[in-house]
């Protein structure tokens, strides 16, 4: 497969921030950020999906990469570096990224795993043996749980947080099987959660199947309740739980309860 490379600095090469884009379909490129790891050894990757309609406005200025980093999974990527989980952000691919962004339709649909799988390669091309999970929080708990049924042991591990069970009066990861994705799945959601499509009802319920981290407390909301800057996002949260996180990706005891 052919790539385009945009940007690459910071020696060595190992631990240097990117900018990859990937030719993946006709006519469609599929951009994403790779962090810098400084000296942290990565001891897993974890591609990170935003929620919304997905679109990061992954872009050069003035020699440095940009990006929209208010979401939950974006803004924790030192959290997760410290952790020795090697961030991947994922942007949209060229062909979605309007005003609406990635629908739900697109998100559970064969070209995002064109796309996706193409990045998840290159990952391991770039990493040989490291173990790629995919992540997910909000509205891309669509795509990662697709993505992870659809990939198979492709990769390492699924991870959905503050999963959107609800689009308005309609079932969106409500009634999706999770029992066909075959690598290991974990759930992580707050406990005061008050998103109307995103309760912690419905977590709780897949809780008694499947890993399920639940987290408490934080700092009083900045934002609306579906909104990163809440219990939603983890708000005043994020170091614990993606700790939590990190651990249960490298096989290690990790805390069920964060309050």
């Amino acid at each position: 497969m052919r790539f385009l490379l945009l940007l690459s600095f910071f020696a060595p090469a190992l631990h240097a921030q990117e900018i990859v884009t990937l030719n993946t379909r006709p006519g469609v490129t599929q951009p994403f950020f790779i962090a810098n790891m400084g000296d942290r050894k990565a001891e897993a990757a974890a591609l990170l999906f935003i929620g919304g309609g997905g679109y990061i406005g992954l872009r050069m200025e003035d020699g440095q990469p940009k990006f929209g980093a208010q979401n939950f999974l974006p803004r924790s990527r030192a959290e997760f570096i410290r952790n020795g989980i090697l961030p991947v952000i994922m942007d949209n691919p060229s062909d979605q990224q309007g005003h609406e962004g990635m629908n739900d339709s697109f998100r559970a649909g064969s070209q995002h795993a064109t796309d996706i799988r193409a990045v998840v390669a290159e990952v391991k091309r770039r990493y040989p043996g490291l173990p790629v999970f995919l992540v997910g929080t909000s509205r891309s708990t669509i795509s990662v749980a697709y993505l992870g049924r659809a990939f198979g042991d492709e990769v390492a591990g699924v991870v959905l947080s503050s999963s959107l069970f609800f689009a308005g009066r309609r079932s969106a990861l409500a009634g999706f099987d999770f029992s066909a994705i075959k690598v290991p799945l974990l759930f992580v959601h707050h406990r005061e959660d008050v998103c109307e499509s995103t309760p912690y009802t419905d977590a709780a319920r897949l809780g008694e199947k499947f890993p399920l981290i639940s987290v408490k407390g934080g700092k009083p909301p900045q934002s609306g309740p579906c909104e990163p800057f809440a219990p939603h996002g983890f708000f005043g949260k994020e170091p614990e739980t993606v700790d939590a996180i990190a651990a249960w990706m490298q096989n290690k005891p990790y805390r069920k309860e964060i309050d």
